[in-house]
């Protein structure tokens, strides 16, 4: 799905964490953004696999967020 050179690897494989992804349609106002291979990743960290798989939200427990003074 990757126009770009180089192509990004499967959506789902363990080298698609390590690469930056590129971003071929953003909806900040909906929430979401579409990736070169075909995943749709949501501001609340879930994503839609382009298999149909979803990715549950991977929050970071309150108690260890940095607070700003």
């Amino acid at each position: 799905m990757c126009a770009h050179r180089p192509s990004c690897p499967a959506a789902g494989s363990p080298a698609a964490r390590v690469v930056t992804v590129h971003v071929v349609a953003a909806h900040p106002e909906q929430g979401w953004h579409l990736l070169c291979d075909g995943t749709i990743v949501f501001d609340d960290t879930g994503e839609l696999r382009p298999d149909g798989r979803v990715v549950a939200p991977h929050r970071v427990p309150a108690g260890r967020l940095a607070i700003a003074a």
